[in-house]
């Protein structure tokens, strides 16, 4: 009996060639936007000013209109803010660590992971801004020279520590996701007439495809990706720190650095899976996102997911093995106090809604795929929630108990962000090249259908 090891489905299907994967990518961002763009792009704008109307009556009213109170000073601003970190790590994952790690199957998807991460990055600053409530006096947070005030920022607080880690992977998202898109602006460039000539010309920075150029193009991104790879890791592990930090029960755990990691891995990988399955149907592009892509990505939400399962039985473990009464009720109230249904939404969409991956059809289901997604992020925010609201409703005084109920200021801010991510998005995947055509053709020989059965018909 002959044993034939198994071969792993074609990246790029529809036996493209070289001047295909050119024609297809460049196709959406020569022409004339569709309708259906143009309807959701209004959409989203309208949703932008809906929220920005918001966001600048929270700084004219001041805080006060959001649900906060003396107990729970902290709900969904801060909710808002590690969320929108969390779904913004998947994209540097994706280029730097799976492009160490030399994956091919992440040609097709990190233009729009990278992407995905530097708008997400956008939208937690704006929730730093609306909680500082004097968003004129936010360049206080930086360690500027005395000559602009008397006093430097304190730099033994986790606080501070997040103005350097988001700054940092904000500047280093950015120059990757620039750098990486030269030799596609280049090519469209080259087929552009008129102003859109100059413009993409100006962008391109010069490029000529020659050897040196793609030389020191890959020893950047090697050394890029090298120095994005440790800020996966840091970031989100210096946002746990904001509550890790801390005295309060609930907060004061050793666990939060990975699990935070292992949790934003899980969103982020969950938002990228919903915007390349919207975007797959769009722009027609189902021959470079396919369904091994979508089972690949389902594979890593379910062991993240799954991590963060076994964090969250760790965390109660711990609670109840440390034999600190006020540690243990913080856990014992999550699930049975007041705000329980957060707590039930948070396991159930976090721990158990990705288990039915384990089933190849479910994980290759485009519909399953993206409502368990959709599901995932709501999981997550719920999380977040119950992290910061639940550990501070209830504390040593119960005279000082609480219940947290968000106001429409709240809601509107939380809005404002929705509409600032997509209206961005939108204007990224009409007018630059949402999928990687550099990439994508260095991996086409050895990744498509029609290679492969050419070096059949050679070998016959």
């Amino acid at each position: 009996m002959q044993v034939v090891s198994p071969i792993r489905e074609h990246l790029v299907t529809g036996g493209k060639t070289y001047h295909d994967v050119t024609e297809d990518i460049c196709r959406h961002v020569e022409s004339k936007p569709t309708k259906e763009w143009k309807i959701a792009f209004i959409i989203s704008v309208v949703v932008l000013i809906y929220g920005a109307s918001w966001v600048l009556w929270t700084w004219w009213e001041g805080l006060g209109v959001w649900g906060l109170n003396k107990t729970v000073g902290w709900a969904w601003d801060i909710t808002n803010f590690v969320w929108w970190v969390g779904i913004g790590h998947a994209g540097t994952l994706i280029s730097a660590i799976l492009l160490l790690f030399r994956q091919k199957w992440r040609t097709s998807i990190n233009r729009a992971a990278e992407a995905m991460t530097i708008f997400a990055v956008l939208c937690a600053a704006s929730f730093i801004l609306m909680h500082m409530g004097r968003p004129w006096l936010a360049y206080w947070a930086l360690p500027l020279p005395n000559t602009f005030g008397s006093l430097w920022v304190n730099f033994n607080s986790p606080l501070v520590w997040d103005v350097f880690a988001i700054s940092t992977y904000f500047s280093v998202s950015c120059l990757f996701w620039y750098i990486g898109m030269v030799p596609d602006l280049a090519t469209i460039r080259d087929r552009a007439t008129g102003i859109r000539k100059s413009i993409y010309g100006a962008l391109s920075l010069g490029w000529t495809g020659g050897a040196k150029s793609w030389a020191r193009y890959e020893d950047v991104s090697l050394i890029l990706a090298g120095l994005s790879t440790p800020l996966v890791l840091s970031v989100h592990t210096i946002v746990s720190f904001d509550f890790a930090t801390s005295v309060i029960p609930g907060w004061h755990t050793t666990i939060f650095p990975p699990y935070f990691v292992a949790g934003a891995i899980f969103s982020g990988f969950a938002m990228v899976q919903n915007l390349m399955l919207v975007t797959r149907v769009v722009y027609k592009l189902e021959d470079y996102i396919t369904i091994e892509h979508i089972g690949l990505m389902n594979k890593i939400i379910t062991v993240t997911g799954s991590i963060v399962g076994v964090a969250y039985i760790t965390e109660f473990f711990i609670a109840f093995y440390s034999g600190v009464q006020y540690e243990s009720y913080a856990f014992l109230n999550r699930a049975t106090g007041p705000l329980w249904w957060s707590y039930a939404a948070m396991m159930t969409c976090n721990v158990l809604s990705p288990q039915i991956f384990w089933f190849k059809s479910l994980r290759e289901n485009i519909v399953v795929s993206f409502v368990i997604a959709v599901v995932v992020n709501i999981g997550m925010w719920f999380e977040r929630f119950v992290i910061i609201v639940t550990s501070l409703h209830r504390d040593y005084l119960p005279s000082s108990w609480t219940y947290f109920t968000p106001r429409m200021g709240d809601i509107g801010d939380y809005i404002f962000s929705f509409g600032f991510f997509f209206t961005l998005f939108f204007l990224f995947s009409k007018y630059l090249p949402v999928i990687n055509m550099a990439e994508v053709k260095s991996v086409l020989k050895s990744s498509s259908e029609k290679t492969t059965e050419e070096k059949e018909v050679s070998a016959h």
